[in-house]
């Protein structure tokens, strides 16, 4: 039996996954920002559960959650970074985090950056391990000029700024774990699903929460070995060029390292 844990957990594609691998007999960690919303969760969800409650747009509650994992748990066989903030509602304006970063890359890309790599040393030794980050194929270059997107903000170009981030993440831990047992692996689930999420932008939504997990489900249970890929759905495809650029992953790392630093010192 695996231990997975799934961040946003309580609804849209993360509940669902909750379901078909509790289902499946897997011990599932169930996030989210709302005890209860976790508790309904794992209500319906039956078998094995446990739950998990922090708000990931404060990098405090991400560390806090890291430490709770880690006293936990023995052991750790799949992360699912699913959490996220979408585009929002038309003509929203820019927003922050509780630490002052700009909302979607501190939901979206910081708070599974920072708490995968304090859970790495946990992946590592349940491995083999995976990592399966839930991007998007929506994705814009990030100027390392105005990272928090504090001159020309938009909502979307926020959210696709945040995923491509998450892309380059998952690149650079796939070869930093490399040998070590742990893949890691993103993916776009699908497009515009039936969430939440794309219901507040007012998308009219195109594919079934359903096809989103089908497809983050082949990554968790199967392609054995597979790291450092990227996803359209199961077709293996090309991030946008700037993942592929070494030296904007070197400052996106740098970057993430020192808002962490700051903001938990």
């Amino acid at each position: 039996m695996r231990t997975i844990l799934i961040t946003g957990a309580t609804d849209g594609l993360g509940r669902e996954l909750a379901r078909r691998l509790v289902a499946a007999g897997d011990l599932v960690i169930v996030h989210g920002r709302d005890p209860e919303r976790v508790d309904r969760v794992r209500e319906r969800a039956g078998g094995r559960t446990e739950g998990i409650v922090a708000d990931l747009a404060e990098l405090r509650q991400v560390e806090r959650m890291a430490a709770e994992v880690l006293d936990r748990f023995d052991r750790l066989d799949v992360l699912v970074n699913n959490a996220g903030v979408g585009g929002g509602k038309p003509f929203s304006g820019r927003a922050e985090s509780a630490d002052g970063i700009e909302l979607r890359l501190a939901v979206n890309y910081l708070a599974g950056y920072h708490l995968t790599r304090r859970l790495a040393p946990l992946l590592v030794s349940s491995a083999p391990a995976r990592v399966v980050n839930v991007a998007s194929v929506g994705q814009q270059a990030i100027d390392f000029d105005d990272p928090m997107l504090t001159k020309g903000y938009g909502r979307m170009r926020a959210y696709a700024q945040s995923k491509l981030a998450q892309i380059m993440f998952t690149f650079d831990l796939a070869e930093e774990l490399s040998g070590k047992g742990v893949t890691v692996n993103a993916l776009h689930p699908a497009t515009f699903m039936n969430t939440s999420m794309v219901r507040e932008a007012l998308v009219p939504p195109i594919s079934s929460v359903g096809q989103g997990a089908a497809a983050t489900l082949r990554l968790i249970d199967g392609l054995d070995g597979v790291t450092g890929r990227y996803f359209d759905q199961d077709r293996e495809s090309r991030a946008n060029a700037q993942a592929y650029d070494l030296e904007a992953r070197k400052r996106l790392r740098d970057l993430s390292d020192d808002l962490i630093r700051r903001t938990l010192a």
